[in-house]
């Protein structure tokens, strides 16, 4: 755990903490207090789920910084088999066990002294969105659900990217990942995808290409432990298994969609907000576009996430 890309605020403490997940998958992750946290107290708590190929030292940790000066006990972690959770192979992905961290850490969190385990919510950004908002379909202990920049990886694979994946495409693809199971059964090794964040970048790098590759592979936000690629067979259970087909089921709990005004994702959290049921809001940050909202400070609205937690979180509310 270290190299965070962020300065650790002096009203916040952080500590590093380990537990599992129901698959016996060891979790870290890392837990922010107020610097004047009681743990006799009762603080309402969040969970916070990191870009999808990102880790707790990004993002996460910027969120988790901010709003834990504003009286939240906030817990980041490394997906299951990614960063320094356990697992193995490693950098494997699925929808089950993305969705379950989620769960895993509301129980982790949910049982810390000090805490009100009946005022816990979740931020989800970029393909945590889809997997945090996948987990309060069915976990009432979630109480509200924030994303940011959302992703919906199952839809992403399944459909390509804005729906650029045709049949033909599709077929093509799902022979491509049948004839790698069976290499990598006679190997052992399991094949990473690409980059989702290019090391070099130069003017004829796609535009979301470019984007990704100046967070992850720069100095802005590199960390050895994320670098976006996940074994290539993993696909086939995103594309198999929808993370979002219950939404009308996290009512009357509320949401909060999050996007930016020229994010590429954009379509994702408005497709969402049409499916889901109320209470829900769609918020858009003017002029920031998807990675804009993983880590600048200057334009994440920490002040809206603090309003829609507060009063969703509130004990009149449950």
């Amino acid at each position: 755990m270290g190299n965070h890309i962020f300065n650790l605020n002096e009203k916040v403490t952080r500590k590093a903490v380990t537990y599992k997940n129901r698959f016996g998958i060891e979790l870290a992750g890392e837990l922010y207090l107020p610097t004047d946290f009681d743990p006799s107290g009762q603080y309402p708590a969040l969970v916070i789920g990191a870009p999808y190929g990102g880790v707790k030292e990004q993002g996460p940790g910027i969120y988790a910084n901010e709003l834990a000066q504003r009286g939240y006990v906030a817990l980041t972690f490394d997906p299951s088999y990614n960063g320094d959770s356990s697992g193995f192979p490693r950098h494997l992905s699925s929808p089950e066990m993305f969705v379950e961290d989620f769960h895993a850490g509301v129980d982790f969190i949910g049982t810390r002294a000090g805490v009100d385990r009946n005022r816990i919510g979740i931020i989800g950004i970029c393909g945590s969105g889809g997997f945090g908002l996948s987990a309060a379909q069915v976990d009432p202990r979630i109480k509200a659900v924030a994303t940011v920049s959302m992703y919906d990886i199952s839809r992403m694979h399944a459909e390509g990217f804005a729906g650029s994946l045709d049949e033909d495409g599709r077929k093509a693809l799902l022979d491509s990942l049948a004839e790698q199971r069976w290499a990598e059964f006679e190997s052992g090794r399991p094949e990473l995808s690409e980059r989702g964040s290019p090391l070099d970048i130069d003017d004829n790098t796609h535009p979301i290409g470019r984007e990704f590759g100046e967070f992850y592979s720069r100095s802005r936000g590199y960390h050895p432990n994320s670098i976006t690629q996940f074994t290539q067979t993993s696909m086939q259970s995103f594309m198999n298994f929808p993370l979002l087909d219950k939404l009308e089921w996290i009512s009357p709990r509320p949401i909060l969609l999050i996007m930016g005004e020229h994010a590429h994702s954009r379509f994702y959290s408005e497709d969402i907000y049409a499916a889901a049921a109320e209470p829900k809001e769609l918020y858009v940050v003017p002029g920031s576009n998807h990675v804009d909202l993983y880590d600048r400070t200057d334009v994440i609205p920490f002040d809206k996430l603090d309003r829609f937690f507060a009063e969703a979180l509130t004990l009149d509310s449950q």
